[in-house]
């Protein structure tokens, strides 16, 4: 497989692709981001007579404020173990209050659950 690094600047309604085979520099486009990199493959492809399928492209997108789109994958991440956490401290809690003889209809008024949702958790 070969790797192609292209790079990515958006221009009006366009992705512009930019990358160098064999030392010459190539460009196509794509309406949309997530079309460029088989836009780049083709392109590829006719300039060097291989099959599309031997390529890899790594895409950096330039003119981009990342730092924004960083923020968000990082809050993302935080998101997902804060919901991992959640789901074991609800789990915990519903086996332990139940256990210690509460119905589950009071465990859902104390955690501000439904009775449904509390029977899912105690069968979990």
């Amino acid at each position: 497989m070969t790797l192609i690094k292209a790079t990515a600047t958006h221009a009006g309604r366009w992705w512009i692709g930019e990358f160098t085979i064999d030392g010459r520099e190539y460009g196509t486009q794509a309406r949309r981001l997530d079309q460029l990199e088989a836009m780049i493959k083709d392109a590829a492809s006719l300039m060097t007579n291989e099959e599309p399928d031997t390529f890899t492209v790594a895409i950096t997108p330039v003119g981009i404020p990342f730092s924004i789109v960083s923020e968000y994958h990082t809050a993302a991440e935080a998101s997902r173990t804060a919901e991992s956490r959640l789901s074991a401290a609800s789990r915990a809690a519903v086996h332990t209050l139940t256990e210690a003889g509460l119905s589950m209809r009071d465990v859902g008024t104390l955690m501000g659950l439904s009775v449904q949702r509390v029977s899912q958790l105690a069968r979990s």
